[in-house]
């Protein structure tokens, strides 16, 4: 029973636990910012070039479909080679998204802990020091 009651204390410590809903959130935000990246961004800088982006590639090798030679012996079709390029653009706009909303919230989050280290203020010197630092300081005259 030890083992089973530490593992709960563990799961329940507040770290745990945050990161786990901020986990889930991430992944929830990720989907949002992919869907207005393939949504809306995409499309928009698709009309710019006359295409949706996330279907823009560069075609290395075309493919060949499936057919027969003179024989009559049936030949392997040959898969097209692309570069997917404009899906790379759609995700690397989707990570500059997610990069800068995380760099606001950290900064944000940094900012609330300065300004709550601040206003804790150290507690002055306990009676007993003040009455010392007012000897000593009597004893330097």
């Amino acid at each position: 029973m030890g083992f089973i009651k530490e593992f709960k204390d563990f799961a329940m410590k507040g770290n745990l636990v945050d990161i786990s809903v901020a986990f889930v959130m991430g992944g929830a935000f990720g989907k949002l910012v992919s869907s207005l990246t393939d949504g809306i961004i995409a499309p928009l800088i698709g009309m710019i070039g006359g295409a949706d982006l996330n279907k823009d590639v560069w075609v290395i090798q075309k493919g060949v479909a499936a057919s027969k030679d003179a024989t009559g012996k049936e030949v392997a079709a040959i898969q097209e080679v692309v570069i997917k390029w404009g899906e790379f653009l759609s995700t690397g706009i989707n990570f500059i998204i997610v990069a800068f909303v995380m760099f606001i919230l950290i900064k944000g989050l940094n900012a609330m802990k300065k300004k709550h280290a601040d206003a804790q203020v150290a507690p002055g010197p306990s009676s007993t020091d003040a009455l010392l630092m007012e000897i000593r300081d009597s004893l330097k005259k």
